[in-house]
């Protein structure tokens, strides 16, 4: 069988709002505004979605990893319940310090979803709001696209605030994302336009 292209998503800052002290419970997730209608599209387009997400506050010890796939598992539901699908889910629970494989900017979280569910890594796309995302793209040959939505987040422990907070992490990539976009809903209007996924 012929391996299918797919978008990978990272959760936090591209699906739901992100935060600085985690999102430790279902009553801290709140969707992105834009976020289930950019799904909806893009299973309506075809396009099989996925997210690949570095969870360490499981590692860390601020929610459990049963606590972290029930969040998950709520998500798909409302995903699906307004019209989209997410095909597939992989994260790292692990903190930065324990040199995980599988957490961005490591490919291994990539790896094992391309593996299980037979996706083409070097036609495939990922979005992500950090440069941990798009080092993990590049890395595996995968069309990045930067969302900016971090200067939503106030400043905090030295990060800087705003559009100083984007550049900062622009500045970390090792190689510059193919796009950049200002919302979920942007990066699909690109992604509808790519030709491995207007070809479909």
């Amino acid at each position: 069988m012929r391996k299918r292209p797919a978008v990978f998503l990272d959760r936090d800052g591209v699906i739901n709002e992100d935060s600085y002290d985690y999102v430790k419970s279902w009553e801290e997730f709140h969707f992105r505004a834009d976020a289930l209608e950019s799904l909806r599209r893009l299973h309506e387009a075809g396009i099989e979605a996925y997210v690949i997400t570095n969870q360490s506050g499981v590692g860390r010890g601020y929610f459990s990893a049963r606590t972290l796939l029930g969040i998950l598992t709520r998500m798909r539901v409302e995903v699906a319940e307004a019209g989209g699908l997410i095909h597939g889910i992989e994260y790292c629970p692990h903190r930065p310090d324990e040199g995980c494989w599988c957490r961005k900017p490591q490919a291994g979280s990539l790896l094992t979803a391309a593996a299980k569910y037979g996706l083409d890594l070097p036609r495939s796309l990922l979005v992500g709001d950090s440069c941990g995302d798009i080092n993990a793209a590049h890395s595996v040959g995968c069309t990045s696209i930067f969302l900016t939505t971090r200067r939503e987040l106030p400043r905090h422990q030295g990060f800087p605030e705003g559009d100083a907070q984007v550049t900062d992490h622009l500045s970390r990539c090792l190689v510059p994302p193919d796009y950049v976009a200002e919302s979920l809903s942007q990066a699909v209007d690109i992604i509808l336009a790519l030709p491995q996924f207007a070809e479909r």
